[in-house]
């Protein structure tokens, strides 16, 4: 076990982080990356094409730095942050692999933690993750990342690791049949550490916040909620998917699991409403597709009175509230 920690203590990880556009905060994310005090690492940086000074950035980086390494989204791939990700681990080298954000930030002592955590069974080691404002830098919450229910609890949104979270070890990705689905735009970390859960890793919590994720209003998380209608879709999708493959596992969709899609897909077809915005109708049919799916017969009747309500008198949105 002691040339075991050696051999931990001079792991090479592999950090990949997809960007487009972030060439003014870009640099923060990496400073703290350079911070780190385990020093045996690469930083391979994908850019899904980028029109702003990207490239200029990274050149800087790269001069001053050998372990970054910056590469572009090969044309024949599909566009997205998935895509760049997957194509980062083909490129990387390390032993252990961190999916990283171009505007997240990182405490020092984050990496030598996390390595130091693995143990010769260990599939990944999961780092607490502070939420703080973009702009005011304000604590807003802390990811809950331990559950006994965690498979489930992971699928309500109850535990969060996001993208960034886990530290990863190569083996255990390596025996996956595919890493982020390039597919899906909206929830792909979700998707992702999802079908990750499945495969019944080995996992080590760390609790203390090591790992800032910056809010940005801007992001790419906010599609849904301003009702981008292809980052709806995608997150229909990638919901319809979950629930195939926890079947798939043989984990029958509990209550708790029903409850969570049909609430969620409710609240956003409120927020369509009120807005008068055009993806009310696509996400009204998701809604009462799924709820009839479900069995929540009355349900799907209180959500159509609701919908025709509202159409007609711009009244009546308690009905399409979802009552457990």
């Amino acid at each position: 076990m002691e040339n075991y920690g050696i051999m931990l203590e001079t792991s090479l990880i592999s950090i990949i982080i997809p960007t487009y556009n972030r060439a003014h905060i870009i640099g923060e994310t990496l400073d703290s990356i350079i911070a780190q005090t385990h020093t045996n690492w690469e930083c391979i940086v994908v850019d899904d094409g980028s029109t702003d000074t990207t490239s200029e950035v990274m050149s800087k980086y790269i001069a001053s730095d050998t372990r970054f390494r910056y590469y572009n989204r090969p044309k024949n791939k599909p566009k997205g942050p998935c895509s760049c990700r997957n194509y980062g681990f083909e490129k990387s080298k390390g032993d252990y692999i961190n999916f990283f954000d171009s505007d997240d930030l990182l405490k020092p002592e984050a990496y030598t933690k996390a390595i130091s955590s693995f143990k010769t069974e260990t599939d990944a080691v999961i780092i607490n993750t502070a939420l703080i404002d973009f702009k005011t830098s304000k604590h807003i919450s802390t990811n809950k990342i331990y559950s006994d229910n965690l498979m489930i609890d992971y699928f309500i949104g109850k535990v969060t690791f996001l993208v960034c979270g886990p530290v990863w070890k190569r083996s255990f990705l390596k025996q996956q049949p595919y890493l982020f689905d390039v597919t899906i735009g909206n929830v792909d970390d979700w998707d992702f550490n999802l079908r990750m859960l499945y495969a019944n890793p080995k996992l080590v919590y760390i609790n203390e916040e090591l790992i800032y994720y910056r809010k940005n209003h801007g992001s790419f998380s906010e599609e849904v909620r301003k009702l981008n209608k292809e980052e709806i879709i995608s997150d229909f999708k990638a919901r319809k998917k979950q629930l195939q493959l926890i079947e798939d596992y043989g984990i029958k969709p509990n209550d708790a699991i029903k409850n969570y899609i049909i609430n969620r897909y409710s609240k956003h077809l409120k927020i369509a409403l009120r807005r008068n915005d055009s993806s009310k109708y696509l996400i009204f049919r998701k809604l009462i597709g799924q709820s009839l799916a479900f069995k929540y017969y009355s349900q799907a009747l209180s959500f159509i009175f609701g919908f025709i309500l509202f159409i007609t008198f711009k009244r009546g949105i308690k009905y399409i509230t979802f009552r457990l």
